[in-house]
């Protein structure tokens, strides 16, 4: 079974984080990215950046990911602790 810290580290392994945490039940997962990555991105392209990171893993071990990537920016204009 996946666990969240395993998706966490899969993302960490392959895009640059600035915050990132994950929670979930071992099919689906929910996560909050913040990367300087997404910065002039679309959301589809956001997603599209952290799919890249986990590669195959999408297919294979994840079932369903929720996302809200954002840029450091965003990050602190909606408050660190509320988003």
């Amino acid at each position: 079974m996946v666990l969240p810290d395993d998706v966490r580290r899969y993302i960490a392994q392959g895009l640059a984080c600035e915050h990132l945490q994950v929670t979930g039940d071992g099919q689906h997962f929910e996560a909050l990215i913040v990367s300087e990555a997404f910065e002039g991105k679309s959301r589809v392209a956001r997603h599209q950046v952290v799919y890249a990171a986990l590669g195959d893993r999408m297919r294979q071990e994840i079932h369903a990911l929720s996302m809200q990537t954002l840029t450091p920016a965003q990050w602190a204009a909606v408050g660190q602790d509320k988003a």
